[in-house]
């Protein structure tokens, strides 16, 4: 398969309905993805850039645009439940707090499975984020790949708060990425992040999501 992933070229730019996004143009982003390249999406939070799951280069392309370092814990974006119960280990208790909570502005920390690649992992616990985001564009993406997208919130060096403006992101990333999804403004909060490593749900970051419930 050739690769997509040359930093000298400019990325494309799809303008996507937010509310019922155009499927060639959804076809056409998932062939990037699963040829290596990096895309800049919506999600119910913020702007994301995302990868195939099992891409390293395009991973440590991401890590170079945010000057990440390997203690960073990267997010599998899912489709469904059933899809995160292949890459997480989710006990009944977990799974009714995630299906009350799904769609929605939450990353939940998990136990992970076997199928998620090590190098995504939390160093020491073998944890990982898993997260259903409420925005049409992010899980069409997920439903026609298939599978999980890698991502992270698309919050550049130096900066506090997610980029919101796809044609400044394009201006800025467009020799860095494949892709820039306009999917419109979709908000500048990363999500809430909710471990649900113990048994009672423990609040790590509040963001954008609700969480009142879990204190």
């Amino acid at each position: 398969m050739t690769e997509i992933n040359q930093e000298t070229q400019v990325s494309q730019f799809f303008q996507i309905h937010p509310e019922t996004p155009q499927v060639r143009l959804i076809q056409q982003a998932v062939e990037i993805i699963r040829q290596g390249g990096v895309i800049v999406y919506p999600t119910d939070s913020a702007y994301a850039l995302g990868c195939h799951l099992g891409d390293k280069k395009a991973m440590e392309r991401i890590k170079r645009i945010r000057q990440l370092d390997d203690k960073h814990n990267f997010t599998l974006v899912c489709r469904d439940l059933a899809e995160i119960s292949t890459y997480a280990r989710v006990d009944n208790q977990a799974y009714r707090t995630i299906k009350a909570h799904t769609p929605g502005a939450y990353t939940f920390i998990l136990n992970a499975t076997s199928e998620v690649p090590r190098r995504l992992l939390h160093a020491k616990r073998r944890t990982i984020g898993i997260r259903i985001p409420d925005n049409q564009i992010a899980l069409a993406l997920t439903e026609a790949l298939g599978e999980p997208i890698m991502s992270t919130s698309l919050i550049l060096p130096g900066e506090d708060i997610p980029l919101t403006d796809p044609y400044e992101i394009r201006d800025m990333l467009q020799h860095q990425v494949d892709l820039v999804i306009d999917g419109g403004y979709c908000g500048m909060e990363a999500t809430s992040v909710i471990s649900l490593l113990n048994e009672a749900p423990e609040v790590v970051r509040k963001g954008a999501g609700e969480v009142s419930s879990f204190e």
